[in-house]
């Protein structure tokens, strides 16, 4: 996307560069004992704004409670830094996040929020969440 507003272009890639793939399940060892609620936070979200090309940073909080499987930290970590150089606006993260954590891990529930750094003085926090049907 050009950038009006300054005339050096910025390379911005767009959300097809991020696979699920990195994700990893595994099992949740206690299901038939009981359930857990899960708490992720990453305070160094980073990806780039879509009109212009300038980073977007916050936090990403991911609560969920487990169906038969968990999400392998480390492999969240580079699902995560996949989007880096992506160009997408906050509600889109949230909610791209949360499809590709429930198409992965399939949870009771899950709701993923996003606290983004203020950008001229407006601060923005967004959550999305799924229930199993």
């Amino acid at each position: 996307m050009e950038n009006k507003h300054y005339d050096r272009p910025f390379t911005v890639d767009t959300a097809d560069v991020i696979t699920s793939d990195l994700l990893e399940p595994i099992e949740y060892a206690y299901k038939s004992k009981r359930s857990i609620d899960i708490k992720i936070t990453q305070p160094e979200y980073t990806s780039v704004c879509p009109m212009t090309g300038l980073p977007d940073n916050g936090t990403i909080i991911i609560e969920y409670r487990p169906d038969a499987h968990l999400v392998e930290l480390k492999s969240l970590k580079y699902y995560l830094m996949q989007y880096r150089n992506v160009g997408m606006f906050y509600e889109h993260v949230v909610n791209k996040i949360l499809d590709d954590m429930v198409s992965v891990i399939n949870p009771l529930y899950m709701k993923v929020t996003g606290e983004f750094t203020p950008r001229g003085g407006i601060s923005s926090v967004g959550s999305a969440e799924y229930i199993k049907p």
